[in-house]
């Protein structure tokens, strides 16, 4: 037994657990240590790639970050094996199989003394013979092995309560921070209700509009939910990595250190100083989430003869996507597809599906020269080209035998282009100032409406009423089913441009466009063009130079897009 003991304390020993080597890894300084130790202190450190010895401090890089991919020392591990399985079972070993190191050792130079004195410049333990004889008069000092021990114990028990202080600091921090959240649930459910109460009163017609605001409040929502989530996560991280530095510090309580255990102990107690000398976490950050969110309020809308329901005050709107077309000056049209997506048709050849996020998913059709695209309940689409003919095609994107007999370029010119609710096509038309409705079927139209005037180069449906939207130069014009004029909206400024949309919740929203300054500003209306709020003011565009020409459509998660000839910029509350 006394042999193995001898190997065991001596060679066989992780410096860290201070146990036998379990799965032994050698670092590029060839210090050794266990494989879980290790993996514990990769754990500590917030760049993974590398690794310090605790004893020399050397850096070695992780392999992927995985410790499991250093060098085994394969030798180290077999001697360990065999040590295992043959010594004997000892009555004082724990569960684990740790062998118990004596409290004193005998002198490797004076076999039959003890141990007893430390020196504190070689970090070793000697007998007192030893420490009179060399160490004192080298120089060093010596101080009693037990004082040495007692220090320890009282320099681990501080960096204990410290630790413990700083995570109970950090729970609190964490405790606030779903304080806040339910803050920001409360207020958000309050906002729904208020919604609700308005929309009850004023029953089906508001249904619509229902809708879309309890989406932006749960857009809204989501932010801040997300916010306030990485501040969480953030703070659970910082404990778990106190947690695994405290648990190797710890490993110093169980039995005496020397030399390149005490080297790593000293590592990992300035590890853990260092850690637990940052700041503590500041609460200004998720109480200012949760100000943002409380500034938002629901103003109810009340005007004589107009159903709207209201809107969400008190937050602000940004471009959030400002991406490049993929062949400039080619945008000719604009609208929601399937999926959430926005399709823009190019005049130079196909249509590209972009996400509320700016992301382009898919191109297509790349060899049609696409002036007008809408989509028909069941996913299909209908485009007309740059020659005015006008085509159906599958979801898949395949062209059907379907034969529409528009009006010809030289008859009508070109013109606007939309859907309605019953999938009946409407096509409008530049020089003679009227639209033609058509079935999915095909063939001639089933009638025209005469636009009172006006020239409908945009044209848009309303989803709850046989309504449509149609701009007219600076003008933006709500006309019947039989084409009389009910409402208009016009700004007389010089150089002023009127572009609009009809929203989900068929609001209005208009983008208002100083071409020759390249400035953008948008506002929301009521289906009947009266002027609810301001969304976005002399926002800068990067203008086009050939073509003023843009258009403005709604993605069906809240988003706003604005499409220039050349880029689309897409808008999202903030």
């Amino acid at each position: 037994m006394a042999t193995f003991h001898q190997i065991s304390s001596q060679n066989l020993e992780c410096p860290i657990c201070l146990t036998l080597f379990n799965h032994p890894k050698s670092l590029a300084c060839s210090h050794t240590f266990c494989k879980d130790c290790l993996e514990r202190i990769s754990q500590t450190r917030p760049n993974q790639q590398t690794i310090a010895c605790p004893v020399c401090r050397e850096e070695t890089p992780l392999p992927s970050g995985d410790v499991s991919k250093l060098q085994t020392v394969v030798p180290l591990n077999s001697l360990v094996d065999e040590v295992r399985t043959k010594s004997p079972t000892c009555t004082v070993c724990d569960m684990a199989g740790k062998v118990p190191l004596q409290r004193r050792r005998k002198c490797k130079k004076h076999p039959n003394d003890d141990e007893e004195c430390f020196c504190i410049g070689c970090q070793e333990y000697v007998c007192l013979r030893c420490g009179m004889l060399k160490h004192l008069q080298g120089g060093h000092q010596v101080e009693e092995a037990a004082i040495h021990e007692e220090k320890l114990m009282e320099n681990i028990k501080e960096l204990q309560e410290r630790a413990k202080s700083k995570k109970t600091t950090i729970e609190n921090h964490i405790d606030f921070i779903k304080t806040q959240r339910d803050e920001i649930t409360n207020m958000m459910r309050k906002l729904t209700n208020d919604i609700d109460k308005t929309y009850d009163e004023y029953m089906q017609l508001l249904s619509a509009r229902r809708d879309a605001l309890k989406c932006e409040v749960k857009r809204l929502s989501e932010k801040f939910e997300k916010k306030l989530k990485v501040m969480e996560e953030e703070s659970h991280q910082t404990i778990y990595q106190m947690n695994a530095m405290e648990e190797l510090v710890s490993n110093g309580v169980k039995v005496p250190l020397e030399k390149d255990s005490l080297f790593a102990h000293d590592t990992l107690c300035e590890n853990l100083k260092s850690f637990l000398g940052r700041d503590n976490p500041d609460d200004q950050s998720p109480r200012g989430v949760a100000e943002r969110a409380q500034k938002i309020s629901f103003r109810r809308y009340v005007k004589v003869n107009e159903l709207y329901l209201g809107e969400l005050e008190g937050y602000t709107w940004d471009v959030k996507v400002d991406v490049e077309l993929p062949i400039t000056d080619s945008m000719d049209c604009m609208t929601r597809a399937p999926e959430g997506k926005m399709a823009v048709g190019s005049w130079q050849g196909g249509i590209h599906l972009y996400s509320p996020d700016g992301e382009l998913q898919q191109s297509v059709l790349k060899d049609v020269r696409v002036r007008n695209i809408g989509f028909l309940s069941d996913g299909r689409s209908v485009i007309s080209d740059t020659d005015s003919k006008m085509s159906l095609y599958t979801p898949q994107w395949e062209k059907l035998d379907v034969t529409f007999e528009t009006m010809s370029y030289n008859e009508g010119g070109i013109g606007g282009f939309t859907v309605d609710r019953d999938d009946n096509i409407y096509v409008s038309y530049w020089e003679s100032k009227n639209i033609q409705v058509f079935t999915p079927q095909g063939d001639k139209a089933v009638r025209e409406i005469m636009c009172d005037g006006y020239t409908p180069w945009q044209l848009f449906f309303f989803h709850t009423m046989g309504k449509l939207i149609l701009k007219d130069e600076s003008t933006v014009v709500c006309i019947d089913g039989k084409g009389k004029k009910e409402n208009v909206v016009k700004k007389e400024e010089e150089g002023m441009s009127a572009y609009p949309a009809v929203c989900r919740d068929d609001s209005v929203i208009v983008a208002w466009v100083k071409h020759g300054e390249g400035l953008v500003s948008i506002d929301r209306y009521t289906r009947d063009l009266e002027h609810v709020r301001n969304i976005i003011t002399d926002f800068k565009i990067q203008k086009p130079e050939e073509r003023n020409w843009y258009f403005l459509q709604e993605f069906e998660s809240g988003e706003i897009a604005f499409c220039t000839p050349d880029r689309l910029y897409i808008f999202d509350a903030m």
